[in-house]
């Protein structure tokens, strides 16, 4: 058997045997990041929520897993990524299933809070797995199924007494404690323990992950701290803090703006918002056909970041007077808001070495969170002062604009040197 026979027998059968599970804890792991987007149309009247509870709860969430992030995978390091992604899933599952008691502010940013503080390192744990396997490019399905989902439990209002997006709650949160409970038992920690690898498949595997490895570079040094103050590590934690941070901002108030601006009943909100998930997918897709035929990650996530910015004004321009602009300009975002979240989580991995990707991944993200506190937060306030969503929008243009002039500098750093290594020469 040739070495590309050997290659191509081996990816396939990790394919078949990861990318499932872990595509199906991914997806259960973002239905419950925007179950409360839904559960708001019903829950903010129902407890007399403003737009500023709401928003700080829902950033509570960013916040408390930006504190827990990188406790979370230095913990992982300890445990492995198995046992502790695992921990992660059932954890998150119970909260979010106490979502559903929820009666006054307090007990909604608590529960925000410690739903944030269960979930705290599962992008970077999964993202450190799968360096260690192949390249990550899933996700998408999650917000079809939420869209498509959302509408008919929130209808079961009322049902056993309880309301809707209680329903909503519990539905959404057992998932997680059940797909963390398979993967606890079925998924492998290493190439080295999967029993379903041949030994020639699982020599050949590692052979590849070592010399991927070695090409990276070795870091300097492996702790916490310096990760931290790595500068390819801030550089992107910024742009993520701003872009991310904009997008969860947007995301938790999509299924309010829309109903607010079309008018629409829940369920067919729910049905649109599922029609910009598949949008979505098709965007991850063409995220990783661009970065693979163009073979420049840094081009991509320029363009992407100066379209989700340009989207963002046309809803700003559009809110009040056009709902076909807003609903259009909402799709469009659906599709390059993912190409722009891909492309620029695809370029931890090339700018990192694997000893401190864990760590340094954790670092970026937990950057990404405080985006994601702050942002829903600050829209929640100008939303109360203005009972308009347009200056929240607004805001949301400047940050991605901010974002944008970041990345063009390091794109063209990256170009004047030799790609990642022009990164890397700093660390």
């Amino acid at each position: 058997m040739t070495q590309a026979e050997l290659a191509n027998r081996t990816v396939r059968k990790v394919s078949w045997r990861i990318l499932p599970l872990l595509g199906l804890g991914y997806l259960v792991a973002y239905i419950d990041r925007v179950n409360v987007s839904f559960a708001a149309l019903q829950m903010n009247v129902d407890l007399g929520f403003s737009a500023t509870v709401y928003g700080l709860g829902a950033g509570l969430f960013f916040l408390s897993y930006a504190l827990f992030e990188v406790p979370s995978n230095v913990l992982m390091g300890r445990f492995g990524p198995r046992v502790w992604i695992s921990r992660i899933m059932i954890s998150w599952g119970v909260v979010a299933i106490a979502m559903m008691f929820i009666r006054t502010p307090t007990h909604f940013y608590i529960m925000r809070f410690l739903l944030g503080m269960a979930e705290a390192g599962f992008t970077p744990a999964v993202i450190f797995y799968l360096s260690s396997w192949f390249p990550m490019r899933f996700r998408g399905l999650a917000g079809i199924l939420m869209g498509a989902i959302a509408g008919p439990v929130l209808s079961l209002d009322g049902l056993h007494g309880l309301h809707g997006w209680q329903w909503l709650f519990l539905v959404t949160g057992l998932p997680a404690v059940m797909v963390g409970l398979i993967i606890l038992f079925f998924l492998p920690d290493t190439p080295a323990t999967a029993r379903w690898l041949s030994e020639d498949e699982s020599d050949w595997l590692q052979r590849e992950m070592s010399t991927e490895a070695e090409t990276i570079g070795e870091p300097a040094s492996h702790n916490i701290l310096a990760a931290l103050a790595n500068p390819v590590v801030l550089r992107l934690g910024i742009i993520g803090l701003l872009t991310i941070g904009s997008s969860v901002t947007l995301g938790l108030s999509v299924p309010l703006l829309l109903n607010d601006e079309t008018g629409l009943d829940t369920t067919y909100v729910g049905l649109l918002t599922s029609l910009g998930s598949l949008l979505s997918v098709v965007g991850t897709l063409a995220c990783g056909m661009l970065c693979d035929r163009l073979g420049d990650r840094y081009g991509v996530l320029l363009a992407s970041t100066a379209g989700v910015g340009l989207v963002y004004l046309v809803l700003a321009l559009g809110l009040g007077h056009s709902s076909v602009v807003v609903v259009g300009a909402y799709l469009v975002w659906m599709f390059v808001y993912v190409i722009l979240t891909a492309s620029s989580i695809v370029i931890w991995p090339d700018l990192l070495h694997p000893r401190q990707l864990a760590v340094g991944g954790a670092a970026i993200n937990t950057m990404c969170q405080i985006g994601g506190f702050i942002g829903p937060y600050m829209w929640g306030v100008a939303k109360d002062a203005t009972g308009s969503f347009t200056p929240g929008l607004y805001g949301l243009v400047v940050a991605n604009a901010l974002a944008w002039l970041i990345v063009f500098f390091l794109a063209r750093r990256a170009r004047c040197g030799s790609g990642a290594a022009g990164f890397r020469a700093d660390t």
